[in-house]
Order: C-alpha cells, then sequence, then structure tokens
C-alpha cells in the first residue's frame, strides 16, 4: 500500500545555493516522503521453528525524486528481539526525517522471538536478526542488478538501528567469523541456523554496506570490530539501564540476565585503537534510546540524533563539510580487557537455493531448498551407490535409505517442518553434507 505524506515547499531550494558545495540535496529538507508498505523481501523459519515468517519492509522515497541512484539507510526496530515493527514511532521518524533529505530509506521487520532469556536463546535470535537484515541488502542488490524498481545507489547502502536494530547493525558489520560466536552456541546450532548469512532470501547477492549506524546498541565483544573495518557512527546515552554504555549486562532493568555486551563506548576505544574511524556522541545522563518519543525533549534529542548521523553519511558520500553537529567528549575510560580474536571460518559457501556445507563433493545438486513438499538430491556420480541419511538437530537419524539411482527424491511425507542435515556418503567412505529445510 502505498501513502503520500506532506510535500515540502519549493521555497526551501532556494538555500540550495548556499549548501551546493556541502551535500547539495542531502542538506536541507527538500522533498515530501511517499512511503510503500509491506513490500516482501524473503521468508524463513521463525524461531520457534514450528512454520514460516514472511519478511516485509516499508520503503520511504523522495516524493517526485528523479534521481537514478539515490543513497539508502536500512533501518531496524527494538524490541529487545521479542516486540516491535517497522512502523514503530521511533524507526519511521528516522525514515521520514532522512528521506526528506533526499535519501531512501527502508524499515524492515525481522523474524522475533527468544527461545530462553540466556545467550542459548538470545544469541541465536541476533543471528536470524542479522540475517534478515543481509536479505534485505541482498534484496536491493537484487532490485538494481534486475527491475531497478526503487534506483538505489548500491555504493552506498548504509545499516542502522535502535536498540535490538543496532545490535543486528553492528553484528552485520563487525560479526565476521563462526568461531566468534560458537564461544556462546556450538557450530551445530550455528550451522542449522544457516551460519552467519543464512537463507531468508535473495541468495548470492552482494551484501556489500558503506557504513553503520550504532543508536545505542553493542557488539558481543569489542575486538570483533578490526582494522580495516568499516567507520561506524555512534549515538549512546551514558545512563542507559537497558544496553550500558561500556561495559555490561543487556537487560538488567528487566531483572534479566542474558549476557554481558561492549556497549559503544567500549567500541569507541576500540576503534580508536585500530584506526578505525567512530563518529561518536555521548548523551550525557540519558537514559535508553533518548529520542524515542513524542515529548518536547525527546524531539530535541532526535533532532541532535538526525543531524550528528547526517554529517557522517555526508563523509561516507564524500563530502568535506563543516559539521553541524560535532563529536563530544566520551564520558568515562573504556577498559579494554584481554581479547584475541578467532581465526576459523564457518565452511558454508552461497548457493542459489539455499546455503551449502561444503565437504566431500558427492553432491550435484539440492534442490529446490528449503522446499514444501519434496526435494530432488542429484549425485554427481550417477554410476555410484549412495547411502542417504537425514538426521534432526539432536542427531537423531529420522530417515536412511540406499541408493543406486543418479537422482533421488527425498520426500517430506512424515517429517515436521524445520531444519535437518542430509548426509550423503559412498562406497568408499566419503561423505557430504548439507542442511536441508522443510517448511
Amino acid at each position: 500500500m502505498k501513502k503520500i505524506y506532506l510535500s515540502i515547499a519549493a521555497a526551501l531550494v532556494i538555500s540550495n545555493a548556499a549548501t551546493a558545495q556541502c551535500g547539495g540535496r542531502f542538506d536541507v529538507d527538500q522533498f515530501g516522503v511517499t512511503a510503500t508498505t509491506g513490500i516482501v523481501y524473503g521468508s524463513n523459519i521463525n524461531s520457534s521453528a514450528n512454520g514460516t515468517t514472511t519478511l516485509t519492509l516499508d520503503f520511504y522515497e523522495p516524493t517526485g525524486d528523479v534521481s537514478t541512484a539515490r543513497p539508502l539507510i536500512i533501518w531496524a526496530h527494538g524490541g529487545s528481539f521479542l516486540s516491535g515493527s517497522s512502523v514503530d514511532a521511533d524507526v519511521d521518524t528516522l525514515c521520514h526525517r532522512f528521506t526528506k533529505k533526499g535519501y531512501a530509506c527502508a524499515s524492515i521487520n525481522y523474524r522475533e522471538g527468544v527461545t530462553s532469556f540466556d545467550s542459548l536463546g538470545f544469541i541465536p535470535s541476533l543471528i536470524r536478526a542479522v540475517q534478515d537484515m543481509k536479505a534485505a541488502v541482498r534484496f536491493f542488490y537484487k532490485d538494481k542488478l534486475t527491475s531497478n524498481t526503487y534506483k538505489i545507489d548500491t555504493n552506498n547502502i548504509f545499516i542502522g538501528g535502535s536498540s535490538a536494530g543496532s545490535f543486528m547493525a553492528l553484528h552485520y558489520a563487525y560479526l565476521k567469523r563462526s568461531c566468534q560466536v560458537t564461544t556462546y552456541i556450538s557450530q551445530h546450532e550455528l550451522d542449522s541456523l544457516g551460519g552467519l548469512s543464512g537463507y531468508s532470501g535473495n541468495q548470492c547477492y552482494s551484501e556489500k554496506i558503506n557504513g553503520v549506524i550504532d543508536l545505542c546498541g553493542a557488539l558481543g565483544k569489542y575486538g570483533w570490530l578490526e582494522a580495516g573495518d568499516l567507520p561506524l557512527c555512534s549515538m549512546h546515552g551514558n545512563a542507559d539501564n537497558t544496553v550500558n554504555y561500556s561495559r555490561g549486562e543487556v537487560l538488567p532493568s528487566y531483572g534479566i540476565h542474558i549476557l554481558f555486551a561492549d556497549g559503544s563506548r567500549m567500541i569507541k576505544a576500540q576503534a580508536a585503537a585500530v584506526g578505525v574511524s567512530d563518529n561518536f556522541y555521548t548523551w550525557y545522563g540519558a537514559d535508553h534510546v533518548p529520542y524515542a518519543g513524542p515529548s518536547a525533549t525527546q524531539m530535541k534529542y532526535m533532532d541532535t540524533t538526525v543531524k550528528f548521523v547526517h554529517d557522517y553519511l555526508l563523509q561516507r558520500l564524500g563530502y568535506t563539510c563543516t559539521p553541524s553537529q560535532l563529536a563530544n567528549t566520551p564520558y568515562g575510560t573504556a577498559n579494554l580487557y584481554s581479547f584475541t580474536n578467532c581465526s576459523t571460518n564457518s565452511p558454508l559457501s552461497c548457493s542459489i537455493t539455499g546455503i551449502k556445507n561444503i565437504s566431500a563433493n558427492l553432491l550435484q545438486e539440492v534442490y529446490p531448498n528449503p522446499s514444501e513438499n519434496e526435494i530432488k538430491v542429484v549425485f554427481a556420480n550417477s554410476d555410484d551407490t549412495h547411502t542417504v541419511q537425514v538426521t534432526d538437530l539432536s542427531g537423531r537419524i529420522v530417515k536412511s535409505v540406499v541408493v543406486t539411482q543418479g537422482v533421488y527424491t527425498l520426500e517430506k511425507s512424515n517429517l515436521n517442518p524445520g531444519v535437518y542435515f542430509l548426509k550423503v556418503s559412498n562406497k568408499q567412505g566419503e561423505a557430504s553434507i548439507q542442511k536441508i529445510i522443510f517448511y
């Protein structure tokens, strides 16, 4: 459904002449906003693995805009991965404010649900959300290379969010290796989720972004941000009782002890240590997401947020401007603890029909995957005899057959919807394992 919001007076264009040297169309509010809601960008199994969530986003574009290459900001709402939606007031306001300046914005819905209030429940929820954000980024790359409906400059896609949405953006950018996650959950569970990229849609298109906007977020470990990583923009209140400004428990004010995470102050210190630019702003004395709400005080915080993030975006777009809102001095000292990054990557690669686990090369193709009813298993050597086993996430074998043909049809039959592992072995003892999904 498409809605057209108020237009901005054309007289504002007069100010362009004075600011053309510093961002041009992005410097002042000069557009109305056209919002299209409920755009499907993917789908994936929900947190309880008993159904499928259709993933949608709301797209905001400047009304009457003729540009064919617009910078895009993808925003994600907060809600502790339990609640919230793409129309939450804070992300909706951010989308409107930046779209009026000439950016395109998308506010995404993502999978919610936490199976337990500890790292075993929280980390998979975070990974699912990051996978969905990656699918949204890939959606716009796919569009650019096909219908080009949304007229996006894919060299300038930015991601950001509030609270949980900021967790998503930070981990999208800086959680790069599976071994970083397996200090919290097993490699087997990570594989069952689909690895770090997932299978939420638009597989094999680019996931490259040009910047990260952190509003009251945190990283699992500050050291996941490394030399050569993307510059970021961070804003955080030093009195935040939900996501600690420095290092602390997530959600302590709710009486829930999920895990420790490194807030924006720790990330700032790490960025300085490894030579990554971090435009950092502290809301002195402010609690969590102080810009979220309709009060005069909250709207002042929103004004500061828009100005500060806007300066960062202009830098990333290549403009040399005098900032409208200078970064202030961080509060206190960040005590960086001893940390060494791991270096092992998850053995996952991209596949048009899903995520493929690489081992012995016994499989030519497995499709469609995910599937509602049946999956075709095509063997690389059609003359060989293969044993096909399907196991559930507990490791229990739920199907086992010996196949002498070159193609085997694996039927869903009495299997419940969910994630399984397909293991194919030959008489020489070689084996291939691939994750499969039935809706």
